[in-house]
C-alpha cells in the first residue's frame, strides 16, 4: 500500500488530491495537514511513502518542511504542487529535497503520475519544469538566494516576514534572542535587504508566504 501525506491550506485542493489518490488501488492517504508545523508532526507520525507539499504553507512553508524531512526522515519523497513556477522557487525547491514538482495548473493525469513515480523512487516533473532544468543545465544555472538560507534562517525568515518580533520568534523555537538575532541578520544579509518591509517584499517574491 502506497501512503500518501497531503498538505495545503485549501481544503479544495486537499479533498481533490485526496480523491485522485483514494481512487488509485494500492494507494491511500494517510494524513492531511493544513500548515506546515502540522504537515510535518504528521510525517514523523504517520511516516508516509509520499509527502504532497504546498509551498505557502502557513507557521512552516513548503520548503522548510521539505528540508526538514531530507533531515529526518529520508524515506518519504517530497511532492511539490504549487502554483508558484518561478526559477528562484523551483530552485529552491529542489535544493531542500523535493524529488518531484508539479503545477497546480497541470492535469490530475500529471498529479497521478508524479505520485506513481515517486512512489516507485523515481522522480517526477512536469513538462515546465522540465524545460526550466533542462535550460539551467545548458546554461550553468546561477545558484538562488534561498539556497544559502541555513534550515534554522528560513524558519526565522518565515518569521519575520508574517510580522513577528525577535521576542516572539525566540519564543516560538524556543531560543535566546540573540540567537534569533543572530539568525535574522544573516537571512537579511542572505535576501539582500536592511529592511522588515524590505524582507516582506522578499518572502513574498519568494513565495514563503502570501500577499
Amino acid at each position: 500500500m502506497l501512503r500518501v501525506l497531503i498538505a495545503d491550506d485549501h481544503e479544495l485542493i486537499r479533498r481533490g488530491v485526496s480523491d485522485v489518490i483514494e481512487s488509485h488501488p494500492g494507494w491511500e492517504v494517510c494524513g492531511e495537514a493544513s500548515d506546515g508545523k502540522q504537515a510535518l508532526d504528521l510525517a514523523l507520525s504517520e511516516r508516509p511513502d509520499v509527502v504532497i507539499l504546498d509551498i505557502s504553507l502557513p507557521t512552516m512553508n513548503g520548503l522548510g518542511v521539505a528540508r526538514r524531512l531530507r533531515q529526518d526522515l529520508p524515506t518519504a519523497s517530497v511532492l511539490l504542487y504549487t502554483m508558484h513556477d518561478e526559477q528562484e522557487t523551483i530552485s529552491g525547491g529542489l535544493a531542500a529535497g523535493a524529488r518531484g514538482y508539479v503545477l497546480k495548473t497541470d492535469s490530475a493525469h500529471n498529479l497521478e503520475a508524479a505520485i506513481s513515480s515517486l512512489g516507485a523512487r523515481r522522480p517526477y516533473f512536469s513538462s515546465t519544469i522540465s524545460e526550466f532544468l533542462l535550460d539551467a543545465a545548458v546554461n550553468d544555472r546561477k545558484k538562488s538566494r534561498l539556497e544559502s538560507f541555513t534550515m534554522r534562517e528560513l524558519e526565522v525568515a518565515q518569521l519575520i516576514a508574517e510580522g513577528n518580533s525577535n521576542k516572539q520568534i525566540a519564543r516560538k523555537l524556543a531560543r535566546s534572542i540573540k540567537t534569533v538575532e543572530s539568525h535574522r541578520a544573516a537571512a537579511m544579509r542572505k535576501a539582500g535587504v536592511r529592511s522588515a518591509a524590505e524582507f516582506v517584499r522578499f518572502a513574498i517574491k519568494q513565495n514563503l508566504i502570501e500577499a
